[in-house]
């Protein structure tokens, strides 16, 4: 029987946990509440039956109360027509009806007390489901509340764990490394194709070879080509008064020349400049080659 009886309790035992598990909150108070509802429709038609039996009664009482004064009415009647007897008679029968109008009536009033006690049950029951109704919302909205509650608590602890942010710093370094790789693919594959041009230009827009450009600007400025910038002016013109010196002191000393050599056209001085220009502009795109 010791076997037995521990066997029994094991089995009491996890039905009763299987069943606490299984129990959700919002059905079990929807069933509850269900069930109460059921129960006020019950105690409407007993109160309605109850109702109904005050009522019968009342009338009953009514009507004996009625036949009774009848009966007084009949009595009076034989009074009238010197009938002693038959009036005697009449009276008898009207006591029998206020006997009997008398009991109907004592069950009218308890019954009446009965339905009134039963307004009240009825009327409190109506309360406490609708009391119900409420708490059963509230109670609906807590769990869902505790719900999400658990559901953040869960997610937040999941995060806790550095796994995740250490899969995104992993991925992350290596989109880093693919896109490097890339870059130097392309780069890469520009050199082999011998394609220096696209180098030429890119070369040319960061401003490659502004040094040049800003000596030959000066250059030309100083042989009067081109306008010189406002802070070349004066070293430029203090140039031109050296050489215009140098010139002075070379034709005091030096011998007379053939005046169809010494006097040359403005032409010919523009073809020298030309000339030497173009050298110089040669030797410039030889270096940057």
């Amino acid at each position: 029987m010791g076997i037995f009886s521990r066997l029994g309790t094991l089995i009491k035992s996890n039905l009763n946990d299987l069943i606490t598990k299984a129990e959700d909150p919002e059905k079990m108070l929807s069933q509850v509440l269900l069930e109460m509802q059921q129960q006020l429709v019950d105690a409407k038609k007993a109160v309605a039956v109850a109702i109904a039996d005050e009522k019968k009664l009342q009338k009953q009482y009514t009507g004996e109360l009625d036949k009774a004064k009848e009966w007084e009415r009949k009595a009076m009647v034989a009074v009238r027509a010197a009938d002693d007897g038959l009036a005697r008679q009449a009276l008898v029968r009207k006591q029998e009806h206020e006997t009997i109008s008398g009991q109907f009536q004592t069950q009218w009033i308890a019954q009446k007390q009965a339905v009134e006690k039963l307004k009240d049950a009825l009327r409190l029951l109506n309360n406490k489901i609708e009391e119900a109704k409420r708490k059963k919302n509230i109670l609906i909205a807590r769990k869902k509340r505790a719900e999400a509650q658990q559901q953040i608590a869960n997610t937040m602890q999941g995060l806790g764990d550095t796994s995740a942010f250490d899969t995104f710093d992993r991925m992350a370094d290596r989109i880093a490394l693919m896109e490097a790789e890339a870059e130097a693919g392309a780069e890469l594959a520009g050199e082999l194709s011998g394609d220096t041009l696209e180098g030429k230009f890119l070369a040319l827009e960061s401003g490659a070879g502004g040094a040049e450009e800003d000596a030959l600007n000066e250059l030309k400025a100083k042989m009067g080509l081109i306008e010189a910038p406002k802070g070349a002016s004066a070293p430029q013109l203090e140039a031109g008064a050296g050489a215009g010196a140098g010139k002075d002191k070379a034709a005091d000393t030096a011998p007379t020349a053939d005046p169809s050599i010494g006097h040359l056209t403005a032409e010919d001085m523009k073809e020298l400049e030309d000339l030497d220009l173009s050298e110089l502009e040669a030797k410039l795109n030889s270096k940057d080659a």
